[in-house]
């Protein structure tokens, strides 16, 4: 039955405040989630409902039952994975997003989003400084950015030996060669994976100790590529914020044809700070870039854009038609061209008003201090005996391994120990990861809510752990 006025209005305040609350402990809670998994399963675990249960009631369940499992990922030391803060100016616009309830496939069915996404697209181009031809795709995140930049890439290069992917598969299509560097993201595997290209079936180019392609290997292998090929360059490296040498692989791939494609979930967003933009330099001379609005832009999940110079081959690699569809006209950007879904959030409501709250000085000033606060933490980290920062912190990744003086079986276990016993702390959250086979200490800053004080608060947790041993 509809729900009275009154109920809808009940079940959204009480939403509301319980969004608050949670908002308004993060500083002070631990900065990790309070029960795990299996309790959480067994907290969530009963029959399935034979008969419906009032809405508010339900919403209280749902807020009693989840919030002991949530992580403190919008918290000001929550520096686990590099996820961005979600501002609430953005959670706010998301709210609305969902109450409006717009399927943001076409013009006529959501005008106002289409609208947002369209105005949206330009200012990223201009914040991030890229081919202002280009077209973007609103997607759920570096993830899909990466497939359908890669599916237009995939498609281009075919086409130009006369093969139509799109309408033919792959199916007796001449093979394409992948070029990518030997420290990329899984996620880029993944999206080769998806589209055919196969996940181990790549030329992986040698990488320095940072984790930034080789130019001279990779000019070295690009001659022997023939056929069509892609290459993937890479605009920080999880671990250690590193950037690929842009200008020598870009004049390469031109020179020879290929297409090349820039993975740059968080690091992209260098180039909207004039104090970190020289990292990027000769980015702009690639053929498309995937990044991520709900990490540096702190937009609420999920949110991340596919970029491509070539907006027609953008359109092929998407373009899903229906007699049911209407068309755009007047030769308008229509949203699902750039993306897989035709069924999907608005997304250009809350990168509309993340771009609007912090305005291109916001988000400079953001990616800065986040870099100055990285390189803070490192700073203090580094002077203590036994403790090693592993990368050059340019950006707002820091790499870090204990007990680096002993043996290496010894000083993996270190590193491990102090990550599980900051973890349990709750003061802040690191996380962990297999860096050039030894283990290490990932440390991410980038939340809007992050401040020196907390980087202080977090290193004392940090050394404090270390200095208690094993």
């Amino acid at each position: 039955m509809p729900a009275e006025e009154d109920d809808i209005l009940a079940v959204l305040e009480n939403a509301a405040r319980h969004a608050v609350a949670f908002r308004r402990t993060l500083p002070a809670r631990p900065q990790r989630p309070l029960k795990g998994f299996l309790e959480m399963r067994q907290a969530f675990d009963d029959p399935l409902p034979e008969t419906g249960v009032p809405g508010l009631s339900v919403i209280e369940d749902l807020a009693r039952i989840a919030e002991p499992g949530l992580n403190a990922m919008p918290g000001p030391r929550f520096f686990g994975w590099v996820i961005g803060g979600s501002h609430p100016v953005g959670v706010a616009a998301d709210w609305l997003t969902s109450a409006w309830g717009q399927n943001a496939g076409n013009h006529s069915a959501a005008p106002a989003a289409a609208a947002a996404e369209a105005v949206a697209a330009g200012w990223l181009l201009e914040l991030l400084d890229l081919p202002r031809e280009s077209s973007v795709g609103f997607v759920t995140g570096a993830t899909v950015a990466n497939f359908v930049c890669l599916a237009a890439a995939r498609g281009e290069v075919l086409r130009r030996t006369g093969w139509d992917v799109e309408a033919q598969g792959l199916f007796g299509a001449p093979p394409i060669q992948v070029l990518i560097g030997d420290d990329a993201h899984a996620t880029v595997f993944s999206a080769l994976q998806f589209l055919g290209l196969g996940c181990e079936r790549v030329t992986r180019v040698p990488t320095d100790g940072e984790g930034r392609m080789d130019a001279i290997a990779f000019a070295e292998l690009a001659r022997n590529c023939t056929g069509p090929t892609i290459v993937i360059a890479q605009a920080g490296q999880i671990n250690t914020g590193a950037f690929d040498p842009f200008p020598e692989i870009a004049s390469v791939a031109r020179e020879r044809g290929f297409w090349l494609h820039v993975d740059g979930a968080f690091g992209l967003w260098a180039r909207a700070c004039p104090g970190r933009a020289h990292l990027t330099a000769g980015v702009e001379g690639a053929d498309s870039w995937a990044t991520d609005g709900h990490k540096w832009l702190q937009t609420p999940y999920d949110c991340g854009y596919a970029i491509v110079r070539d907006a027609a081959a953008h359109q092929r690699a998407m373009t899903a038609a229906a007699s049911y569809l209407p068309s755009t006209g007047h030769g308008e950007r229509d949203p699902t061209h750039f993306v897989p879904e035709l069924s999907r959030r608005a997304r250009g409501f809350a990168t509309w008003t993340m771009i609007r709250t912090l305005g291109r000085s916001g988000i400079a000033e953001m990616v800065e201090r986040h870099c100055r606060i990285a390189r803070h933490i490192a700073d203090r980290l580094g002077v203590e005996p036994g403790v090693e920062v592993l990368n050059r912190v340019e950006l707002n990744q820091v790499i870090v391994r204990f007990g680096a003086d002993g043996p290496v079986e010894r000083a993996d276990a270190e590193t491990a120990r102090v990550i599980e016993h900051v973890q349990k702390s709750g003061v802040c959250f690191v996380g962990g990861a297999r860096w050039h086979e030894r283990w290490v200490m990932r440390i991410s800053v980038i939340s809007w809510a992050t401040t020196m004080e907390d980087a202080d608060g977090a290193v004392d947790a940090i050394l404090d752990a270390w200095r208690r041993g094993g």
